[in-house]
């Protein structure tokens, strides 16, 4: 038998309290009796009766479990692998306050909404890097996240082919069925400007491991100029610098994969939507147990108690006969 509860102060200080209350009642019960010289031991009858309830009252307290059953418990899951650019048009200041620090927040409630699945983090511009790979750990996730900045790769453009190179590599190491490799997802979140020359080469890949690739992009059609130092970023001519959202990169990589595209422009934001859709991918059986199941029956041990409370109630007994 198992318990809900366990025996603390509680329960000693009732029963302390019961003992001492109903021994002085004896005491006085007794100590009349004698002075007239009557029987006075049908009040053990009673005594009984309560010591019973009171007894069954706290065990019903400390929630018994009994009850022998087996149930399956399944871990269903899936990997999902964030690739963020970090290049320095991220920088740019269409979305406020900061393309970046925008997708820092909305990654954190990605990692929230698949608290149960793996979540990893790859960034890159011309190259990429593992900033944290597949965990379930949430804390450790937007640790990484809240620390990620331009700085942390080349400043030498955008590549879409490391990063998707990286997270393929990474989510096919483990072996798994064809089926398993449905429940595996690749977010690219960038503003879409892609220099790239192999990218439509590990889109196939991508698409040929049943990968599920959906990409995000963050900018408007306008643009902004990017700070650099204490001015803007300029082009070898000395003329300013203006990066605006390439959506039809984005759009076209996610359709070679069979995957969808998303925006956040300075008029929608389509994270909520990713989310709902990521969501309604099944996810992978990843380990399948059986546990021994007992459930709380407190209430045989209270409907116990009511029953010889009502007995108390209804059946009197003269604890003292004259």
């Amino acid at each position: 038998m198992a318990w809900f509860r366990e025996f603390g102060w509680v329960e000693l200080l009732l029963i302390g309290l019961f003992v001492i209350f109903y021994a002085l009642y004896l005491l006085k019960i007794i100590r009349i009796s004698r002075r007239l010289s009557t029987p006075y031991k049908t009040v053990f009858i009673k005594l009984f009766f309560r010591t019973c309830f009171f007894a069954l009252l706290i065990i019903s307290f400390l929630g018994p479990s009994f009850g022998g059953s087996k149930k399956e418990i399944k871990s269903v899951g899936k990997d999902i692998m964030i690739c963020v650019d970090l290049s320095k048009s991220m920088d740019a200041f269409d979305i406020q306050p900061t393309r970046l620090e925008k997708i820092k927040f909305e990654m954190k409630k990605i990692v929230d909404a698949f608290s149960s699945d793996r979540v990893g983090v790859i960034i890159f511009s011309s190259e990429a890097f593992m900033q944290c790979p597949l965990t379930y750990d949430q804390n450790a996730l937007n640790l990484f996240i809240e620390t990620m900045n331009t700085s942390l790769v080349p400043a030498s453009g955008t590549d879409f082919s490391p990063p998707l190179k990286m997270a393929l590599k990474k989510l096919t190491e483990q072996e798994g069925t064809s089926a398993q490799q449905k429940s595996k997802v690749i977010i690219l979140i960038s503003d879409g400007e892609d220099f790239g020359e192999e990218t439509d080469e590990m889109a196939r890949e991508v698409e040929d491991n049943r990968i599920k690739l959906f990409t995000l992009g963050v900018g408007t059609e306008r643009g902004s100029q990017i700070e650099s130092g204490r001015g803007y970023k300029t082009d070898q001519s000395g003329n300013p610098v203006v990066s605006k959202l390439n959506a039809s990169s984005l759009k076209a990589l996610a359709s070679k994969t069979n995957g969808q595209y998303f925006e956040i422009n300075d008029s929608k934001n389509d994270v909520s939507r990713l989310i709902s859709t990521i969501g309604k991918i099944e996810g992978e059986l990843r380990d399948a147990r059986i546990v021994d199941v007992s459930a709380n029956r407190y209430f045989y041990f209270l409907l116990a108690a009511l029953v010889l409370l009502a007995l108390d109630l209804l059946v009197s007994i003269r604890t003292v006969r004259i």
